[in-house]
């Protein structure tokens, strides 16, 4: 009977088997693709006329140039008018970059480089992160025999940071070498954080946990190398711009940053209950912080951050302030983590999907602030709910390696 047991499973098995290869290597297909595309695009628009500086990566090089002159990066005038010759200022209001001070010193080479170079150095620099960050996160899952990691490669909010020259890659890669140093070079890791800290407001219920996660383990030395490359960075925007927090804190007070609507949960939340109400999109980020320091007192015994982490930076993802579409590439690890969990193979084909639709929608001219794109951050937060209720690893996955 076992005998008999044993020889009908072998054609279910290999049937099963069968149909997740088909369903791996269409994802490779379609995922290669979309980011051969992209690269294509990011190679060759910054030698194709004046649309180089036209994206959001003409913001950073013209803050660039006002460093490298030892000029305010926040003077609207100047801005203007550097923006205005890349054709970015376009009839909306003059852009800033709105980094952190601390963040300035990553724009500064781009002062020495003209913009069709540094457009095309910088596309690359980001590129990099992407993939650093997959084939880091496929590592750290133990190498799994299948092509699942092209749903990090092609995801498209990571595209649209790569189409638009947007820092949020720069954070992932922060993010994703945290998970990987933390446990065996942890200084290391604190350093990666500085690069999270590009974009502070998109690593709240991350960043609270982690502050008494480091208090309750005592390990100060992520700490001490979070708190060395800030004070490294700080020390450097000193001798560039002195004034560069003040003329900060200007440019946030009269720049109208607080009125702008973006397809957030935060932002449109106080657009429906209260427009006038500044402090409201700090509700849901106050609110998360407290569960997720009760979620990890529950757990913090057996902590584990490359599971946890990338479930808090989903949260935190979904609650932040403000967020715009293409930050939504932070949630790249668990999304990831999700897709090599569960056993449920329909749900990769909606993850695929639901960044096709997102691509469409930018294809069509959706602006990036539209309310159609609200769906994506729930979208995200429900797929990984779904993915985590199939527990169990599935066929391709090897112990995780420390």
């Amino acid at each position: 009977m076992a005998l008999m047991e044993s020889r009908t499973n072998i054609p279910i098995v290999e049937a099963n088997r069968g149909k997740g290869d088909i369903a791996d290597f269409s994802i490779a297909i379609v995922g290669g693709l979309a980011l051969a595309l992209t690269t294509l695009f990011i190679c060759v628009v910054p030698f194709s006329g004046t649309i180089a500086g036209s994206r959001d990566f003409g913001i950073y090089w013209a803050t660039g140039q006002q460093l490298a002159h030892h000029a305010n990066p926040y003077d609207p005038d100047a801005m203007k008018r550097l923006e205005a010759s890349l054709n970015v200022y376009n009839g909306y209001q003059v852009l800033f970059m709105r980094n952190p001070p601390w963040a300035l010193p990553l724009a500064l080479p781009l002062g020495f480089l003209g913009v069709r170079v540094g457009a095309f150095l910088w596309s690359i620099v980001l590129l990099a992160c992407l993939l650093v960050s997959v084939h880091t996160l496929w590592v750290m899952h133990g190498r799994p025999n299948n092509q699942l990691h092209w749903l990090g490669y092609s995801f498209a909010p990571a595209l649209l940071c790569l189409l638009m020259g947007q820092t949020s890659l720069f954070a992932l890669l922060g993010f994703v070498l945290f998970l990987r140093f933390h446990h065996a070079h942890p200084f290391l890791a604190g350093m990666s954080l500085w690069l999270c800290a590009l974009k502070p407001h998109l690593f709240l219920p991350f960043g609270a946990v982690l502050l008494v996660w480091v208090l309750v383990s005592r390990n100060y030395r992520l700490l001490a190398g979070a708190v060395a490359a800030i004070a490294a960075s700080c020390t450097v925007l000193y001798f560039i711009d002195p004034m560069a927090w003040s003329q900060y804190a200007q440019m946030m007070r009269t720049s109208g940053i607080v009125k702008e609507f973006l397809p957030c949960p935060s932002i449109a939340l106080r657009h429906w209950v209260s427009p006038q109400t500044t402090w409201l999109p700090y509700l849901l980020p106050v609110l998360a912080c407290a569960w997720a320091l009760g979620y990890y007192w529950h757990r913090r015994h057996a902590w584990d951050w490359l599971k946890e982490g990338s479930m808090l930076m989903l949260v935190s993802v979904f609650v932040a302030p403000f967020c715009w579409l293409f930050d939504q590439a932070l949630v790249i690890p668990a999304m990831l983590q999700g897709a090599y969990r569960t056993r449920i193979r329909i749900l990769l084909v909606v993850l695929a999907l639901a960044s096709v639709v997102i691509e469409i929608e930018l294809l069509r001219g959706v602006n990036l602030t539209s309310p159609l794109y609200l769906w994506t951050a729930p979208a995200w937060v429900v797929w990984y709910l779904f993915a985590s209720a199939s527990l169990g690893k599935t066929r391709d996955v090897r112990p995780p390696s420390r």
